[in-house]
């Protein structure tokens, strides 16, 4: 037996946020995607030693 759910349309919110916020979040936003940035090229450099050595056998 099932039974039927309402569905609601979804719902808009609206806020507010002064200029001088979304300049701090914007570069908040930069910041954090230099970091990812670099921890991919990190991270990928790592990658790339390991698969150039040969693991070791016990």
């Amino acid at each position: 037996m099932s039974t039927a759910q309402m569905t609601r349309p979804p719902q808009t919110l609206y806020v507010s946020i002064r200029r001088d916020e979304l300049r701090q979040l914007k570069d908040e936003r930069d910041q954090l995607q230099q970091e990812v940035l670099r921890l991919r090229s990190h991270l990928q450099a790592q990658i790339s030693q390991a698969s150039g050595t040969q693991p070791a056998l016990c």
